[in-house]
């Protein structure tokens, strides 16, 4: 079973930055794409980014699309998605989830889910 540990959410003013990290108990094929989704209050679960371990392929929302990057470090099995110039419409629990073979941008096409972690963006 793998397991996913979202780490690196908390408080930042608008304008500001936070970096996340998504660990993997172990980098198999079920997880070869790895993506970052994330969830408001009332509002359902949204796609952020992709990646995949093979190939490094990346994709974004077009909300985070030229402010956040995806990014892997494979030596520790690790997921990152650094968040630049964050805004009022980026708070929400964010979850990191994996899934076999290419990336998706829905949700029901991911097998693994962390716990997720909390983003706040003070005005």
């Amino acid at each position: 079973q793998v397991q996913l540990v979202e780490s690196g959410g908390g408080l930042v003013q608008a304008g500001g930055s936070l970096r996340l990290s998504c660990a993997t108990s172990r980098r198999t094929f079920d997880t070869n794409a790895m993506a970052w989704f994330r969830q408001a209050p009332g509002k359902g679960r949204e796609f952020v980014a992709a990646i995949t371990w093979m190939g490094g392929s990346k994709a974004y929302a077009d909300s985070v699309k030229g402010r956040f990057i995806i990014s892997r470090e494979n030596a520790k099995n690790t997921i990152t998605l650094q968040m630049n110039s964050l805004n009022p419409e980026d708070p929400a629990v964010y979850y990191c989830a994996g899934r076999r073979g290419g990336y998706s941008v829905y949700v029901a096409e991911y097998n693994y889910w962390g716990a997720g972690t909390q983003v706040t963006v003070s005005s």
